[in-house]
């Protein structure tokens, strides 16, 4: 396990050691958030595999092919990570009791149910 105490600067700044970058595999960006009293940091992949071969066989199945299909295949690419990003935000306004949710009963009802 990779462990150093890092000074923070005056404007409550840190420099994260290159063997760490080079450990995660840290590129252009990293997600950071707190967490159970914790400062996360994780690097962003972007190797634009999230979802590619569903994406890809469902504009094919319209009909798209060539020039056509690579544009509409960046299009929606480009579209998924605010997506996810927003239902995160979705899910943790509900978690956090800010906003309307669905128990596991509302969405699936019971067994009593299933049985009848």
């Amino acid at each position: 396990m990779l462990r150093k105490r890092i000074p923070v600067s005056e404007k409550n700044q840190i420099s994260i050691p290159i063997d760490f970058f080079k450990a995660v595999g840290v590129e252009n960006e990293v997600d950071c958030y707190v967490q159970d009293n914790a400062i996360i940091i994780r690097p962003i992949q972007n190797n634009g595999s999230e979802f590619a071969e569903e994406i890809l066989s469902d504009l094919i199945s319209q009909g798209f092919s060539g020039d056509e299909l690579l544009q509409k295949f960046k299009d929606i690419r480009r579209k998924i990570r605010p997506a996810i990003e927003s239902l995160l935000e979705e899910a943790s306004a509900a978690a956090s009791g800010r906003a309307p949710y669905f128990t596991y009963k509302d969405v699936f009802g019971t067994e009593d149910a299933d049985k009848k």
